[in-house]
């Protein structure tokens, strides 16, 4: 295979990120990457949302000579990021199932015929015979640039993300030999990581692992009480006509929780894989182009979602997962700019996810496995410390406390629980690990029920020894037993506790177990800090009124917005107010294309009187 042009007069990385996409310097490992792709190695990419993964093989795809062909598990994401590359000028398109035949018939012979840069494709589709047999012909002829698999991690078999189709991707170094290849997520934990390039055949290539932090987003939990009330309160003060995205557990409650909110005046949609497929499709273009929408979704929706001005996400249920919850919230701030991460959680979250992993048909490897993610979840939720510190651990990066979550920025106060801890687990014990909490409560508060005395449970040693505390209290303290594990929930005996062998450092005096001390019951605090403002002394009518021509601009020529520009440009142009063509040059994020093709308008609208 032909390697990267050595031809002085050749464009640069540098260049071509300067003049193509309109940025001045890469970030992070960016140049790393793109100078070992470019130069015929493979590669490994674990890079977050919003971290610049496509210019790692964008780049290399305009240096090296041939086509390149990018494998996308989505049509949305394809079609938009062909749509943006060829706004700034690339030759790209995309194969899928959504084209006419004629439409792929023409892509088809432009590939043939040298025509395009980057050809992006569904995993389903590159492995077709067809398709393969013309790549071969291009191989054969030194025109097949490289091979990039974006959303790497579809090949891990332990992910919700799994496709099938990835697996077989490992044929391509077979097929295509001496055509580097690039794999690229931006999400996978260490057992995932070696998954991916197993799978993948890429276990000798070069692996860039980026930080996964995303300081741009503030993580915030709160305890579930009347959540949607809670989730309309937080849309409302902090991002009232901003975009973003609430996920649930089940589509009932995203169909009803979408309503509610269209009631209460929000823009809000329903996705999930149970609805039409023409429906769901329409629901995502909508998000896609137009703004203030907010989707009220299940997990099916969200990988590959390209668009950068996404304000918030919030769960409304407890996420499967670190990992999914990373994944998931990682579609906020993909532009650098201001987002938060919202969920309401609560005990009884843990217990039904446990139930659902404990009656699933998966093999037991699995079980435990998801049981493990599961409990890191619940460590993460529980921390009274730096939420991003504990959740970066997870992936294996040290870091200081942030500053920016709920827990730096309002530490949560706690008490020593050790021994009502204690006491709720010997009251487990003595009633026989056969009741629920309610029951086990009346016990340790000297409540002389009917149950109580048919059962003798008023002669038992635990019998009134906790009437210091409130029912209140006590539940909470089960709820918080259950959710680290120390008590399990067995459904099968209507919800009774029982011990696990976590409780016993804890009866033996080798642990203790800390509260937090739940904040009491305010008007929700606006923290508006997290909102997209323009810095004091900018007129905010000029951002408003580039944000007013670029959907103008993006219906014209049936785009997204974002493809025309982000909102962190438009912010750039706003606060700098260039005067000219050379000064609008130097906005990040406006290249050689777009300056000719919109410049002129641009400029118009800073000098246009309100």
């Amino acid at each position: 295979m032909a390697p990267m042009s050595t031809d002085p007069r050749s464009p640069s990385a540098l260049h071509l990120l300067e003049h193509v996409f309109g940025y001045t310097a890469f970030r992070g490992e960016q140049h790393a990457i793109v100078e070992h792709v470019a130069a015929g190695g493979d590669a490994l990419v674990l890079m977050p949302t919003g971290g610049g993964k496509s210019l790692c093989y964008q780049i290399p795809a305009l240096l090296r000579p041939g086509t390149a062909v990018v494998v996308s598990p989505l049509i949305a994401l394809m079609q938009d990021q062909v749509s943006a590359l060829q706004e700034a000028g690339v030759a790209a398109a995309y194969l899928n199932s959504s084209q006419t035949n004629d439409e792929s018939i023409t892509v088809e012979r432009d590939l043939v015929g040298g025509r395009l840069d980057l050809l992006y494709v569904a995993p389903e589709r590159l492995l077709t015979g067809r398709l393969l047999a013309t790549l071969e012909r291009l191989h054969r002829d030194g025109r097949l640039a490289l091979f990039a698999i974006d959303e790497a991690h579809c090949v891990s078999q332990w992910g919700h993300d799994f496709r099938p189709e990835y697996l077989q991707l490992s044929v391509l170094p077979e097929r295509f030999p001496g055509v580097p290849r690039i794999a690229l997520t931006a999400t996978a934990d260490p057992e995932t990581r070696e998954e991916i390039a197993e799978r993948l055949g890429l276990v000798d290539a070069r692996r860039f692992v980026s930080s996964f932090d995303r300081p741009n987003i503030r993580y915030r939990m709160v305890d579930k009480d009347n959540p949607r009330n809670q989730l309309l309160a937080f849309i409302r003060d902090d991002h009232a006509g901003e975009a973003g995205i609430v996920y649930c557990l089940s589509r009932r409650k995203v169909e009803e929780t979408a309503t509610w909110l269209e009631e209460q005046g929000i823009r809000a949609l329903p996705y999930h894989a149970g609805m039409p497929q023409e429906v769901r499709a329409a629901h995502q273009n909508r998000f896609l182009r137009e703004d203030g929408i907010v989707m009220c979704a299940t997990i099916a929706f969200g990988m590959g979602i390209d668009k950068p001005d996404v304000r918030f996400v919030a769960h409304l249920d407890l996420p499967r997962s670190i990992e999914g919850y990373y994944q998931e919230t990682g579609r906020a701030g993909r532009d650098g700019l201001a987002a938060q991460a919202w969920m309401t959680w609560g005990a009884q979250d843990v217990v039904q996810q446990r139930r659902m992993i404990d009656e699933s048909e998966g093999a037991e490897d699995f079980k435990r496995r998801a049981r493990a993610r599961l409990d890191a979840l619940v460590g993460l939720v529980e921390t009274t410390g730096c939420r991003r510190r504990h959740l970066l651990a997870h992936f294996g990066e040290a870091s200081e406390p942030c500053g920016n979550c709920d827990n730096c920025l309002e530490p949560p106060r706690t008490w020593d629980a050790t021994d009502a801890a204690r006491r709720a687990l010997s009251g487990v014990f003595r009633t026989g690990q056969r009741f629920g909490a309610g029951h086990v409560i009346d016990v340790l508060r000297g409540e002389l029920t009917d149950k109580v005395r048919d059962w003798e449970h008023d002669k038992v040693s635990t019998f009134g020894i906790g009437t210091d505390l409130d029912e209140k209290t006590w539940r909470t303290l089960f709820r918080q037993l259950v959710a680290h594990g120390l008590l399990a929930v067995d459904h099968d005996r209507h919800n009774a506790l029982t011990l696990t062998d976590l409780a016993r450092p804890l009866l033996r005096g080798e642990s203790e177990f800390a509260l937090r001390i739940p904040p009491e019951k305010q008007r929700a605090r606006r923290s508006r800090s997290t909102r997209l403002e323009i810095p004091d002394g900018v007129p905010l009518t000029l951002f408003d009124r580039l944000r007013a021509w670029r959907a103008a601009t993006a219906r014209e020529r049936n785009v997204p917005a974002y493809v025309i520009f982000h909102d962190a440009t438009l912010r750039e142009i706003a606060i700098a107010r260039p005067a000219s063509l050379a000064d609008l040059a130097g906005i990040s994020g406006i290249g050689d294309r777009k300056l000719d093709a919109y410049g002129t308008a641009i400029l118009e609208e800073i000098t246009r009187e309100v």
